[in-house]
């Protein structure tokens, strides 16, 4: 598959829901997208879910740890919603260390838990 995925703005808030399995080139047009997105809009905060995702190899797991530590040095707080037990693990294994991320359950406690977090 060779889609884009989609980036919906929501005040200083970006939301990236993953419905799909990734494949290399749309997980590297992924963070190009989402980077270039947050430069545009001056976004503060971003929250990505991935509760459909079942499993990752190691080349996604790697661009997601990757696009998560630039969202951080771009300087918005990030929140991962909905991490699958293989997705988890796979993660760790790897050393893929999410240190300054936020997580939750799923997309309503991760949008609940980034507002909390930008009004402190």
């Amino acid at each position: 598959m060779n889609a884009r995925i989609p980036i919906l703005k929501l005040n200083e808030v970006l939301i990236v829901s993953i419905q799909w399995e990734l494949d290399d080139q749309t997980a590297i047009q992924f963070q190009e997208d989402l980077l270039n997105k947050m430069h545009n809009t001056a976004a503060l905060g971003v929250v990505i879910d991935l509760t459909p995702i079942d499993f990752i190899d190691s080349f996604i797991a790697k661009v997601l740890g990757d696009v998560i530590n630039m969202t951080g040095l771009m300087g918005a707080k990030v929140v991962i919603t909905g991490i699958q037990p293989a997705v988890a693990i796979t993660l760790i294994e790897l050393g893929i260390r999410l240190s300054n991320v936020m997580t939750a359950l799923d997309l309503e406690n991760g949008l609940d838990k980034l507002y909390k977090e930008l009004e402190a």
